[in-house]
C-alpha cells in the first residue's frame, strides 16, 4: 500500500511540475510582445547612433523601452495572477536587463567600448537569459535563440566591424523579432482554442 501511495504521489508531483512548465511557457508566449518591442528598440538605437552619430542614442532608447515595457507590463499584471514561475522568469530578464544597461552605459561613458565588445556583451547576456529561461521551461525554440546569441558573441570577436554589425542585426531579427512574433502567434492560437493564460 505504501509503495502504491508513493508511486501515485510521484505521478501527481510529476503532473504538477509538467503543468507548471507548460504554464511558464504559455506565460512566456504571452510576453512575446516584449521581445518584439526590444528588438525594435535595438534597431532604433542602432539607426540613431549610426546615422545621427549620437552618444545618447542607446541610453535614451533603452530607458524609453524600459519605461514602455513597465507601463504595458503593469497593465497586463493587474489582469493576470502572479505565479512563482512567472516571478522567476521576470527576475532572470530584469537582472539581465539591468546588468547589461549598467555595463554598456559605463563602457560607453568611459569610451572603452567598440562594436565588437558591445555585440559580445549583449549577445552573451541575452544568450544567458534565453538559455536559463529555456532550461527552466524545457523550450527548445528559446534555447535555439540562446545558441544564436552565443554564436553572435563568439563570431563578433573575430570579424570586421561591418560584419559584426550584420551579425548583430541578424541575431536581433531572429531572436527578438521572429521569436517574439512566434510567441505572440502561439499565444493567439492557444487563446483561440480556449486555453486560459496566466
Amino acid at each position: 500500500m505504501v509503495d502504491q501511495v508513493t508511486e501515485q504521489e510521484l505521478k501527481d508531483r510529476l503532473r504538477l511540475i509538467e503543468s507548471m512548465i507548460a504554464e511558464g511557457r504559455r506565460t512566456t508566449e504571452s510576453w512575446g510582445w516584449t521581445f518584439v518591442l526590444w528588438g525594435v528598440a535595438y534597431y532604433i538605437a542602432i539607426a540613431w547612433s549610426t546615422f545621427g552619430h549620437s552618444t545618447i542614442a542607446w541610453p535614451v532608447t533603452m530607458i524609453a523601452a524600459s519605461g514602455l515595457t513597465f507601463v504595458l507590463a503593469s497593465r497586463r499584471a493587474s489582469k493576470n495572477p502572479e505565479t512563482t514561475l512567472g516571478r522567476a522568469m521576470m527576475a532572470i530578464w530584469l537582472g539581465m536587463g539591468i546588468s547589461t544597461f549598467i555595463v554598456m552605459l559605463s563602457l560607453g561613458i568611459s569610451g572603452r567600448i567598440d562594436l565588437h565588445v558591445g555585440v559580445a556583451i549583449v549577445g552573451a547576456m541575452l544568450g544567458a537569459a534565453n538559455a536559463t529561461s529555456s532550461i527552466i521551461l524545457k523550450w527548445k525554440m528559446q534555447f535555439a535563440c540562446a545558441v544564436i546569441w552565443w554564436t553572435a558573441t563568439a563570431v563578433s570577436c573575430f570579424i570586421s566591424d561591418n560584419h559584426a554589425g550584420i551579425v548583430f542585426l541578424v541575431a536581433i531579427f531572429i531572436c527578438q523579432i521572429v521569436f517574439g512574433i512566434y510567441g505572440m502567434v502561439a499565444e493567439s492560437r492557444k487563446r483561440g482554442r480556449g486555453v486560459s493564460h496566466a
